[in-house]
Order: C-alpha cells, then structure tokens, then sequence
C-alpha cells in the first residue's frame, strides 16, 4: 500500500472513532522542547513535577518510546461542553477536562490507528497522557496548532478544550511539515487572567505557582495560594476561559453538558467519604502517591474559601476533620476553620503534639 494511501485510511479510521483532528509529524528529537525542558527545570519552574520532567531525554525522543521510528500519527479530542448550573451547597469546581474521562475515547481511538498499521505490518505503540513523550509538542509538529501564551496548544477555528495524544510507528508516513502559524497575536488575556500569576512571561509557566499543579503536588497547600485557590478542587481553566478564541467557538457553537459531567463535588459529602470511596470516586483525578490525604487537604482549603461557618453540616466536616489521625488534614481543618470564623472549633486541639498543625494553630507558617 502507498503511503498517502495508508495515511488516508489511518486518517479515516481516526475520524470514525471519534478523533476530531489528525496530522502526521516525523518521529524526530525535540531538540528545542528538550532544550526548554531542561532550562526550566534548572530554574526551577517545573515546581517540582516529574510528568515529562523527570527524563526530558525521553520525552522529546519518539524513538525511546519505540525503536526505529519514523513517523508519529497525532490525534486530538476535543472535550468542550458549558458547564451545568453550580449546585446549592458548599461545591468545589473541577476543570473541565476532568468532568469525565476524555483520555479512553481518545486512547481507544489511536488504537484502532494503531491496529491498521500493525496489520499492514508496521510496529506502532499509543501515547497517551504518558510521560514518554511530550503530546503538545508533537501535536505542533502535526500542524494541529499553535502554542498560546498560556502553553497551550491551540487549534484554528476550534480552541484549546482538546486532550492530544500519538501512535508511534516505524511506518514512513508523509508528515505535516508546515506548522501553524501563531494566532495569539499581541493578546495577553490569559496572563492577565491567571489567578496567582504563573504565567510569568509568554510561553512560560511557573509550576511553582500554577493551581493546577499546586492541587496535583504532595504536601501542604501552599498558604500564600489558599485564597487563590477559591472553590478548585482539581485543575484551573482561568487561562482558557479567558481566551477570545475558546469563548468565540463557545459562543458560536455552544454544546450543553451531559447529564454525567461532574463539575461540581460537594464539598461536604467529599470530606465524609473514607479512603477506599475517594479513591473509586475520584479514580480520574491524579492524587499524588494515590494517597487520599491530599483530596481532602484540597476540598479542606476550597470550604474554607466557600463554606459558611454557621452552616451545620460544615461545621460537622471540620470537626470530623480536626479529629483525623492525618496531620496533613488537620492543619488544613485548622485553617479552614480559621478562615470560616470559627476558630472556637480549635479548642478541641488543645493537646496538640504534631509541629506541623502547631504551627498551623500559633499562626507561625505565614501566609
């Protein structure tokens, strides 16, 4: 078979399960995403994330994630939908990509590319949201799109609500060579936008200081970003919302939620859950060592944001909260409950023995 040909069927199955845009990239080194990689971490901006940190060598080399390669098939999902009302009671938000899991769809799509290549007698393997490769980049080497200002990948006429992810193969594919040109123009709303102002130049995130990372990262929440956070609980869309491109395609093409997107977690039901419940409700989300703890230390800094100090069934979680073997949750209840008005809830650690909710208590952790 010929390559435009194959590359047509691979398109064309792509489309049928689902996959809204393709493009085919070589499956080179990302020399400059390898370079960047390593300078920011250095600097010190990856805050501490691992995902295609840990081992930039192999993250910006298709070849790692499969010997001999030659080309990568690129596919995006797009997970865009208007978000369902906000319930009545103390709710934590969810950003969108979380509403539901848009990774199967896309992962079960890009096997069925995969699967026609492996019967034409290519080898190919599926990346997605996989640490061995970084998928905006080789989405941009697809010319799907453009990098934004806010580093995320934008696609003309569509916006950046799309979860991306490749087929690694030894195929020799003709590649999109073209990449698309910049969009964003002098526009600097999504650096504006950030609540805490990790977008500290154009193309540059400080993970230090991103939400969204910060609610993905082990140990405390940082207190100077605790009255950043709001009502997040998991992921921030701030940089997105604000784009003129997203909100135009909204605006222009609006699609109503599903009845089973979860936008919204009831904060109070969240902190009554026990770990084996969190972890099969909240299974989607990363939790960093898939430790419970830090589900409730995020809904804990979200109810003291949202959550009213009169409010019984509030009340009851922070007590619930003050009384858990965790020192992580209970120095987290200490400044909910602070930030509520109700620090008469602190007597009941008068005996307090671990330095960290100390700390918390004496008020000596800043912020």
């Amino acid at each position: 078979m010929a390559a435009a040909d194959l590359r047509e069927e691979l398109f064309t199955v792509g489309h049928r399960s689902g996959i809204e845009v393709m493009g085919v990239a070589r499956a080179e080194v990302f020399a400059s995403t390898r370079r960047h990689l390593k300078q920011r971490r250095a600097e010190g901006l990856h805050g501490g994330m691992h995902f295609t940190y840990g081992d930039p060598d192999r993250s910006t080399d298709p070849g790692r994630a499969l010997a001999r390669a030659r080309s990568l098939v690129v596919g995006a999902s797009g997970y865009r939908r208007q978000p369902p009302p906000r319930p009545a009671t103390p709710s934590g938000r969810v950003a969108r990509y979380s509403w539901d899991d848009p990774y199967t769809p896309l992962r079960t799509g890009l096997e069925n590319v995969a699967d026609v290549l492996r019967g034409r007698g290519w080898a190919a393997r599926v990346l997605v949201d996989d640490n061995a490769l970084v998928d905006r980049e080789a989405a941009y080497r697809a010319g799907l799109g453009w990098y934004g200002k806010n580093t995320v990948l934008l696609l003309p006429g569509r916006g950046s609500w799309f979860v991306l992810g490749s087929v690694v193969t030894d195929a020799p594919l003709a590649s999109d060579t073209v990449p698309v040109a910049d969009g964003c123009g002098s526009c600097t709303r999504c650096l504006a936008a950030c609540p805490t102002g990790a977008l500290v130049a154009p193309g540059v995130l400080d993970a230090r200081r991103c939400l969204a990372w910060l609610l993905e990262a082990p140990g405390p929440f940082p207190l100077e970003h605790r009255r950043a956070l709001g009502d997040r609980v998991y992921g921030c869309d701030d940089c997105q919302d604000v784009c003129p491109f997203n909100r135009t395609i909204e605006r222009r093409h609006p699609r109503p939620p599903r009845q089973a997107d979860e936008a919204w977690v009831d904060l109070v039901e969240m902190l009554a859950l026990d770990d084996d419940a969190l972890l099969e409700r909240f299974g989607r989300w990363y939790v960093p060592r898939r430790q419970p703890r830090y589900l409730r230390r995020n809904a804990l800094v979200a109810l003291g944001n949202v959550g009213d100090g009169a409010d019984p069934r509030v009340v009851k979680a922070l007590e619930s909260a003050l009384r858990s073997d965790d020192p992580l949750v209970r120095s987290h209840a200490v400044w909910a409950c602070r930030a509520l008005g109700r620090p008469d809830l602190l007597e009941a650690l008068g005996g307090e023995e671990d330095p960290s909710v100390r700390a918390e208590l004496a008020g000596t952790r800043g912020g």
